[in-house]
């Protein structure tokens, strides 16, 4: 073990702890990311001692001396070598009383610590004592489910879910993010134990979800979820898109099966997490939508525009921010169906107009998801459906070079028409403000000041209202 021990500071931590006579190791998942070759930022040193005691020994080592974070309460300090963070905390052990996820904590062995520990792939430790320096202890078989790619606890997996409940969310995101298998007996624990999630807060139930949502196939943990029965108490509305209703020979698609393979789509293109949970929500609505119609079969009839309005009420339940992230979110729900409607019916400069206008900025995360949105066992319609998209595409290229129709500032706005009108706040200055709009998006005028003045003019002698202050003149646009 010692070719990832070559670096500095662990040289640096063993002198330190040799120095005060006492055992350090480094544990955790830097021995487990560092076995399987995966980069790790973030180190933790267990000392069967002091943790900050060390931590303050290290830092006099260092030159220049970093800064030390304590936390007295916790029995830790943190220190940051390089781009490394460095966490140190004493060996200990830990019991739970049944109502909290908060464990008593006591000063322990190093047997303690390591079974305290959530799963056998995280309850590795390697020593940085000088008498073994560099040895591997594994005392809950790790390396091997590590090799065998598989999750399971240290201790009976019961005790371990009860204790602390968040362990079986922590198990399906790593599961999801190192694609492991979760061992039988640990996967049916977290069926059973699955009502003590309720005592877990929602800002660390959601912190889980979006470490599972930046996994490169995020699908693998919510059918993880799913089949532990979890996903129901977390995200009911996930849940009920399970399932196909046929009538009259008629089914629907499984729209839960649909949905995760829209999210593993967009994953593969995206790293955008936000854009993530809105191909997660993007049908969210249509459980709520489904009806039969005789003559055209299953509908989802504004399943986009409900779903839409479902997104603050999920995202305030997990504690997720209520802020840009959550109307993106929302922006997206509303808006996927709209290029797939253009795709299929045809592109005019309008429609392309209105949906530059509407989408802004996010023009190429709505394209993305509504590309993604596209799955059927008929590859020619696949294809078709691609082909479709790429002329949109161009044609949102076009528009937008040549109207500038993008995040859309009007060329007359509101207080300049009060002031050519003598107007105040009024139904009249809303209406022109609308009747520019609506013409810049249909094409009667370019995006640009002189026609829209001149139209406004034009519109507002219909009403009969006359500018009251002088107006620069209007020259003819070319045709």
């Amino acid at each position: 073990m010692r070719n990832f021990l070559q670096k500095q500071i662990f040289k640096v931590i063993s002198d330190a702890a040799d120095e005060m006579q006492c055992d350090c190791y480094v544990v955790g998942g830097y021995v487990r990311d560092q076995l399987l070759k995966r980069p790790s930022k973030d180190i933790d040193i267990m000392v069967v001692g002091s943790g900050i005691l060390l931590a303050q020994k290290v830092v006099q080592y260092l030159k220049p001396h970093p800064e030390i974070h304590i936390f007295k309460t916790f029995g830790t300090a943190q220190i940051k070598s390089g781009s490394y963070h460095i966490e140190f905390v004493g060996a200990r052990r830990e019991s739970y009383n049944k109502d909290s996820r908060k464990p008593i904590v006591e000063d322990g062995t190093l047997e303690d610590d390591l079974q305290r520990r959530d799963f056998t792939i995280n309850a590795m430790a390697i020593s940085l004592s000088k008498k073994d320096f560099g040895t591997l202890l594994d005392h809950f078989h790790g390396m091997e489910d590590l090799n065998n790619k598989m999750i399971r606890t240290p201790l009976d997996p019961d005790v371990t879910f009860s204790d602390d409940p968040l362990r079986m969310l922590r198990a399906i995101r790593f599961a999801t993010q190192l694609n492991f298998q979760i061992e039988t007996q640990t996967f049916q624990s977290i069926k059973k134990n699955k009502q003590r999630l309720h005592i877990i807060s929602a800002e660390r139930i959601a912190d889980e979800l979006n470490k599972i949502m930046q996994a490169d196939h995020p699908s693998i943990g919510f059918k993880l979820l799913d089949e532990t029965e979890l996903l129901p108490i977390i995200l009911p509305e996930v849940s009920e898109l399970k399932g196909v209703e046929t009538k009259s020979g008629k089914g629907h698609k499984d729209n839960f099966i649909h949905t995760l393979t829209v999210l593993d789509k967009v994953a593969k293109q995206s790293d955008d997490l936000w854009l993530r949970w809105a191909a997660l929500f993007h049908d969210i609505a249509k459980p709520k939508t489904k009806r039969w119609d005789d003559q055209i079969g299953w509908t989802f009839h504004n399943h986009n525009y409900i779903g839409e309005k479902m997104i603050p009420t999920i995202f305030r339940r997990l504690k997720l921010p209520m802020n840009e992230k959550m109307k993106f979110v929302q922006k997206m729900v509303s808006l996927h169906m709209r290029p797939i409607v253009l795709s299929e019916e045809g592109v005019t400069d309008s429609a392309i107009r209105r949906l530059l206008f509407d989408a802004g900025n996010d023009i190429e995360s709505l394209m993305t998801l509504c590309e993604a949105d596209i799955t059927s066992k008929n590859q020619e319609r696949i294809k078709k459906h691609l082909q479709n998209f790429q002329l949109v595409r161009e044609k949102l290229i076009e528009i937008e070079a040549k109207d500038r129709i993008r995040n859309w500032q009007p060329p007359i706005d509101g207080n300049e028409i009060m002031q050519l009108f003598g107007l105040g706040q009024c139904r009249e200055v809303g209406h022109l403000k609308n009747a520019i709009k609506e013409a810049i998006l249909e094409g009667i005028i370019p995006n640009e000041r002189n026609a829209a003045l001149k139209y406004l003019l034009e519109k507002a002698n219909e009403i009969h209202l006359k500018p009251v202050i002088p107006i620069p003149e209007i020259e003819d646009q070319p045709q």
